[in-house]
């Protein structure tokens, strides 16, 4: 896997540089500043890019704007944000359009380099993965409330936003499904109605009812581990020990 890192800070470029390479990872460029990052994304065209939020010059928001940008105009690479900074908006931002390929990581998931790796290959492959903190943030207060109201879908509908989850379009949902893509479009409203998502400027309501759906996954474990290929643990959970593993779709 050929992969370009966005980090300005030396020693943590440094250090990921090193466990991706342990992990059969190839790093084919680093950069430290927004522009170099998308330059580098678009000139060496890598199979994944690592980038962090907030990189110079105001160390805010740049290193998102840049993997947005990348996203845009590269939309085969594969993209994920590894930072230590938690912030809701930016996880509706970054999967707010396109999901498959996305994964959002703090950076304390580099500790377990194995479940790391995988995550990373998992987005290679056009998965999704989100660290559990980041689920936990985008869903915090609603898993009983969403519980319920995944109890409530039918089951075309959660075979709907399992195929969400998994960042299926519609038109693949459509063929997937062998219904119309205007009868997805029906199912997907109905899901939002039945999960209490209503329109909003400031949230997605696609990538809000993934992270319910994600939340939830106890009420449907056997499709969850289906789709993540892990082990259930004795509390029915599925996650390496120690450590919960980050969700993927």
């Amino acid at each position: 896997m050929r992969v370009i890192i966005g980090e300005d800070e030396a020693l943590v470029r440094e250090g990921l540089t090193r466990v991706l390479a342990d992990g059969g990872c190839t790093v084919i460029g680093t950069a430290g500043d927004p522009v170099s990052l998308v330059r580098d994304a678009c000139d060496l065209e890598p199979d994944l890019v690592i980038a962090d939020i907030r990189m110079p010059p105001a160390r805010t928001d740049e290193g998102l704007r840049a993997a947005l940008e990348i996203r845009a105009r590269k939309p085969g690479v594969a993209i994920v944000v590894l930072t230590q900074h938690l912030q809701r908006a930016v996880a509706a931002e970054l999967l707010g359009t396109h999901s498959a390929g996305t994964g959002y990581l703090l950076r304390q998931r580099i500790c377990d380099s194995a479940g790391f790796h995988r995550d990373l290959r998992h987005v290679h492959a056009g998965g999704t993965v989100l660290d559990p903190e980041v689920v936990n943030l985008m869903v915090a207060e609603k898993t009983r409330s969403g519980r319920d109201a995944l109890s409530r879908l039918s089951t075309r509908q959660l075979e709907v936003l399992a195929l969400i989850a998994k960042g299926a379009s519609n038109a693949a949902i459509a063929r997937e499904l062998t219904i119309t893509e205007h009868t997805v479009v029906r199912h997907c409203s109905n899901i939002y109605d039945q999960l209490g998502l209503q329109p909003s400027d400031n949230e997605h309501r696609r990538v809000l009812a993934v992270l319910r759906y994600l939340a939830t996954q106890p009420l449907h474990a056997d499709l969850a581990r289906s789709r993540q290929g892990l082990r259930p643990c004795r509390d029915g959970t599925a996650r390496p020990a120690g450590r919960p593993a980050a969700r993927r779709a």
